[in-house]
């Protein structure tokens, strides 16, 4: 009888046992967790309603906005912007002299290149002027806005002005080349 009553505190034990085990057995290995969880892809950072002004002794010189931004460092310091964006160019007074929109940009840090692309608009406000393509590029250094796209210029009120192939602008497009105009071109004296 004193066995079975022996027997009877025993099942207890492979219980504790067998937690012991298990939790010994658990162990966080932080190699592998980063191996599962890191993807060398993935953005360094993603902000969403982005909205950056570079300034000039004070003054606002561009602003960016857009609705999702992921920056990467590696290989290039680059920003994404995607699901739509638009920039404001200031004149030296402070106003805004035109305006960029597009759904999707990349800013690399490391050329100085801004790049949009898919339904890009580039708007001088004060001319009432609009400038349509597919994809642009404007180069910070010097403050020109190019592309090798077809183009089509509208001034409101004017129907289409011109059409073509390439253009070379500034950011405030303020005046522009066509590289390879197609069709008849309405010209206005001013």
């Amino acid at each position: 009888m004193k066995i079975f009553s022996s027997i009877g505190l025993l099942p207890g034990i492979p219980a504790i046992f067998m937690a012991g085990i298990f939790l010994l057995s658990c162990e966080n290995d932080l190699d592998t967790i980063q191996q599962v969880s890191y993807d060398p892809n993935a953005p360094d950072e993603v902000t969403q309603n982005l909205n950056v002004v570079y300034n000039d002794s004070g003054y606002a010189q561009i602003q960016i906005f857009a609705t999702l931004a992921e920056t990467y460092s590696k290989p290039q310091h680059i920003t994404k912007l995607k699901e739509g964006l638009k920039v404001d160019f200031y004149s030296g007074e402070g106003e805004v002299v035109s305006r960029l929109t597009a759904i999707n940009g990349e800013l690399n840090f490391t050329t100085g290149k801004f790049t949009v692309r898919d339904s890009v608009v580039l708007h001088n406000l004060e001319k009432n002027q609009f400038l349509e393509t597919e994809e642009l590029h404007w180069n910070q250094i010097d403050s020109t806005i190019y592309t090798d796209k077809h183009v089509i210029i509208r001034t409101k009120g004017k129907g289409i002005t011109g059409r073509g192939k390439g253009l070379r602008t500034t950011q405030l497009f303020d005046t522009y080349t066509v590289l390879e105009p197609v069709g008849s071109l309405n010209v206005d004296e001013d």
